[in-house]
């Protein structure tokens, strides 16, 4: 059976195969023969494209927002119109069905099909010259690592958290290597999974090994060697390898090439206006064929005069910032008038993290639109933080989290931390709020939550499934639900609990 590859963001063009003088067979205008797709490092390059074309199209929106909504950070505006109403609730009406779960989930694996295809053939490409084989080299360099990146995110939101000691027991996700229509697969287990994504990180750093990093915006839009490392640090972090974590991490943080950012003017701008200084990687975006995921959840605007965001960070969240930290005015702001069901509240503050790049705007009004930041070199200090303070080297962990504390309008800690623990997951909280970290860390870190106050409660819905919503450790909702239809269609695969 001839095999055709779907990967519309590359553009590639149609054929019509002749196959004999009698019967003509066309092929779809949408779609193109595999074994016409792989002749030169051209196509390579076109596919690379797709890549990130599609990271970009996985990157922030609904992606980002549902494990933030669901957490504790946020609560749902009188208008919010159940939007992401049933993980924010984490009610009955939270099933495998759910319509926040199935695309992210079907558009992970449509992703990695993709990259299947194109590890797999890429060795059949001619390369006629040096330049040649080092373009190859990093196209499918950036295969691996986008699998990789896949892989983890979905083990995050669909198995259980990894532990050493059940993970080669544990159910994980699926793991399809090669294309195969037919396959049935069953879920692998969790250490499988990690292990497969410890590989393709290594055979990604192998590839990229001459692909320096920087923070310039051509180099922050390409995958690198201190993007594999960046990914290399986080999953060996969620997996309890701290000497691994924090190696990684700490070479990112020693290299010099993102110097953080120490004045609140400059982080505003870092975020509104998709500055890279602290982007290890940031990914292209325009504002006609090329446009990212919107965050207009956190504003909604209506008009010049009314902005009624779905959602509002809680009072507990303002309250986690110091007056002197500079990343305050820039992750919330009150310039956006919030008026809901004809009410203004001035002084309400809306997530302003996400306001949108003017330069990306398609019209007057803010869009939500911002480059994807899909690794940032704040991350790594935390990340070298809690692995320092995981293997009992208090000072390590003092050394990791100061320079970001210091560089934010923080104190300094200093030895001895009774509470250095919480302290750097408070920082943690701090410098990644709203990038969709949130539930992950309450899910390894084995806490539960409680929601609290909002900034006003006239403004906010009220209960029990709202400002009072109470979850425990290891709810079955932290681990999401495979989508009901995969269930139906693949006999092999079991459910996760309490779905």
């Amino acid at each position: 059976m001839k095999k055709f590859n779907i990967y519309i963001a590359m553009g590639l063009t149609a054929l019509v195969a002749v196959t004999s003088c009698k019967k003509i067979a066309l092929t779809p205008t949408f779609i193109i023969a595999e074994t016409q797709s792989f002749n030169s490092v051209l196509d390579a390059k076109a596919w690379d494209n797709g890549l990130y074309a599609s990271l970009r199209g996985r990157q922030n929106g609904s992606y980002t927002l549902q494990t933030d909504i669901a957490g504790d950070q946020l609560n749902a505006g009188l208008d919010y119109g159940n939007n992401f109403g049933s993980p924010h609730r984490w009610d009955a009406s939270y099933t495998a069905q759910d319509q926040t779960l199935t695309p992210i989930w079907n558009n992970y694996y449509t992703s990695i099909a993709n990259l299947n295809t194109v590890i797999a053939n890429f060795p059949t490409i001619p390369t006629n010259s040096a330049a040649d084989v080092a373009s190859m080299n990093q196209y499918t360099g950036d295969a691996y690592l986008a699998r990789a990146w896949y892989y983890h995110r979905l083990i995050l939101r669909w198995a259980k958290p990894y532990e050493p000691a059940t993970a080669a027991t544990d159910l994980g996700v699926p793991l399809v290597l090669k294309f195969n229509l037919t396959e049935l697969p069953t879920r692998a287990t969790v250490q499988a999974v990690y292990n497969q994504i410890l590989a393709d990180i290594t055979q990604a750093e192998t590839l990229l090994a001459n692909i320096p990093g920087g923070n310039t915006a051509a180099i922050t839009q390409v995958f690198n060697i201190d993007a594999a490392r960046a990914l290399e640090a986080r999953v060996r972090l969620y997996m309890h390898d701290y000497a691994g974590a924090y190696a990684a991490a700490n070479t990112l943080i020693t290299g010099g090439k993102y110097p953080l950012i120490t004045t609140a003017a400059a982080m505003s701008t870092y975020w509104k206006n998709d500055g890279t200084q602290e982007s290890i990687t940031q990914l292209y975006v325009n504002n006609t064929t090329e446009t990212p995921q919107s965050m207009s959840t956190y504003l909604i605007p209506k008009s010049a005069t009314n902005y009624d965001p779905y959602y509002v960070p809680s009072q507990w969240v303002l309250d986690m910032y110091a007056a002197t930290d500079i990343r305050k005015p820039a992750f919330f702001t009150t310039a956006y008038p919030i008026v809901v069901q004809g009410v203004s509240y001035p002084t309400v503050f809306a997530v302003g993290k996400f306001q949108g790049n003017p330069a990306l705007y398609t019209g007057a009004l803010t869009n939500a639109y911002q480059a994807p930041k899909v690794f940032r070199i704040g991350e790594m200090y935390l990340i070298a933080a809690e692995a320092a303070f995981s293997l009992s080297n208090t000072a390590n962990a003092i050394a990791a989290i100061n320079p970001l504390r210091v560089a934010r309008g923080e104190t300094a800690l200093v030895l001895p931390d009774a509470t250095l623990q919480q302290d750097i997951r408070d920082e943690r909280f701090r410098e990644l709020a709203f990038e969709g970290f949130r539930l992950d860390d309450l899910k390894r870190w084995h806490l539960g939550f409680t929601r609290s106050a909002p900034q006003n409660n006239n403004m906010c819905q009220q209960g029990a499934n709202y400002t009072t919503l109470s979850i425990p450790a290891d709810h079955v909702f932290f681990t999401w639900g495979i989508p009901a239809n995969d269930i139906i269609i693949n006999p092999n695969l079991v459910q996760n609990p309490g779905w």
